[in-house]
């Protein structure tokens, strides 16, 4: 398994999810700084790690979208394959079409930093295969600007094609329907806020709950390499 990570000035989480990649499934995993092109032929996944690219100036994402190396990652999302972005990702994924809607504020204007509760909404993706349907999960969050908002037709379109993953069990930051974390229609690419990567073994802190989604990427992987 091959996994490309990104990652930009204010990236904070790229090592975070290099250790999910390389120590965790054992993948051939690469940094690829932002300003550079790159060949993603042969990769299964991307990554977009959390953090505060450019310093959030503007928006949350708005000047990352831009950067060389999102011109592969579209590419690479448009022709099939596996994107995940995660927290800043998730904003970038969004500034970049890729996904519909946009993080906005807080609710309460305050950074919310806590262990939350998701409910798996939809268990049948390449990120969710190993959860079970309407699994209660546990995973950190660490966002100023994790409130999903779209416009109402969005919302429904999303809802009906069961493109909502992850579903915060309690309103934490003001999400329209509590939503944590969408696929795009196609299904290869997800954003979510809270941070799988980061609870990825069981321990006095952490569930161990996001080792999960890492196998379901690992096994729809597999599948495709047997295919």
């Amino acid at each position: 398994m091959r996994v490309a990570i990104p990652f930009f000035p204010g990236s904070n989480c790229d090592r975070d999810a290099f250790d999910a990649a390389a120590k965790f499934l054992g993948a051939d995993t690469q940094l690829l700084w932002h300003n550079n092109r790159a060949d993603l032929n042969g990769y299964d996944l991307v990554i977009i790690p959390g953090g505060f690219t450019y310093g959030d100036y503007l928006r949350t994402g708005a000047i990352a979208r831009f950067a060389p190396v999102m011109e592969d990652v579209r590419h690479f999302a448009k022709n099939g394959g596996l994107v995940i972005g995660i927290c800043n990702g998730f904003q970038i994924l969004t500034e970049c079409r890729l996904l519909p809607g946009a993080l906005v504020k807080n609710k309460s204007l305050k950074f919310i930093c806590d262990n939350v509760q998701l409910k798996v909404e939809n268990a049948s993706t390449p990120f969710s295969s190993t959860y079970t349907q309407q699994q209660i999960i546990t995973l950190p969050v660490a966002h100023g600007e994790g409130n999903y908002t779209a416009d109402t037709d969005v919302i429904k379109q999303l809802e009906d094609n069961h493109q909502v993953v992850f579903r915060y069990v309690d309103d934490i930051n003001g999400s329209v329907n509590d939503i944590a974390g969408i696929t795009n229609k196609q299904g290869n690419v997800l954003g979510m806020m809270p941070h799988p990567e980061r609870t990825l073994w069981a321990n006095e802190t952490f569930s161990g709950d996001g080792a999960l989604l890492f196998e379901s990427i690992a096994k729809h992987a597999g599948q495709l390499a047997k295919a």
